[in-house]
């Protein structure tokens, strides 16, 4: 890099021009996706693996966090494709506040989850995202759309928390 080059400056995914084969609301999905991972692997660099399990003034732990946005994205593709969570997907759910993974093997997880999510999104944004989906054993009313919007929005809100406690837990190093 010369002197007069600008230095390379974060672009968010929904600005990189990537997905550009899927439709808008998949598209969307699967930048959540790509946002989600920048900010995971941004916060959590330098955590101990030790501190991915602390739970700093009653805060969720980060590993639960990405158990859960792992995990929850696989049960809510499952709900937006017209399933029902399956025995192994409750059990996942039932175990995301234990474990003693290292955060590598956290991350992984969560990189292999979206993958998988990433190709189930891809079909499932060229159906009618108006159709039908119920979610649960009360068949709660959604929709293909809905599900999916849900999908991105939810990953969204757990990567908030893992940005909050994992800030926490560096400020308590002090």
């Amino acid at each position: 890099m010369s002197a007069h080059t600008p230095p390379v400056s974060y672009v968010e995914p929904w600005l990189r021009g990537t997905h550009a084969d899927v439709s808008a609301v998949g598209r969307a999905v699967l930048h959540a996706f790509d946002l989600a991972l920048d900010d995971i692997t941004k916060w959590t660099a330098g955590l101990s693996d030790l501190e991915v399990h602390a739970q700093p003034m009653g805060l969720s732990a980060v590993s639960f966090h990405l158990r859960h946005i792992a995990r929850s994205a696989d049960r809510l593709l499952t709900y937006a494709e017209g399933g029902q969570i399956s025995g192994d997907q409750l059990a996942r759910l039932k175990s995301e506040h234990t474990g003693c993974e290292t955060l590598a093997e956290l991350l992984a997880e969560v990189e292999t989850a979206f993958s998988n999510a990433a190709d189930r999104v891809r079909v499932l944004a060229t159906a009618d995202f108006n159709t039908f989906r119920g979610v649960g054993r009360k068949q709660l009313p959604t929709s293909i759309g809905g599900a999916l919007v849900h999908v991105a929005d939810h990953t969204q809100r757990h990567v908030g928390q893992v940005v909050t406690t994992s800030k926490v837990l560096k400020a308590l190093r002090s």
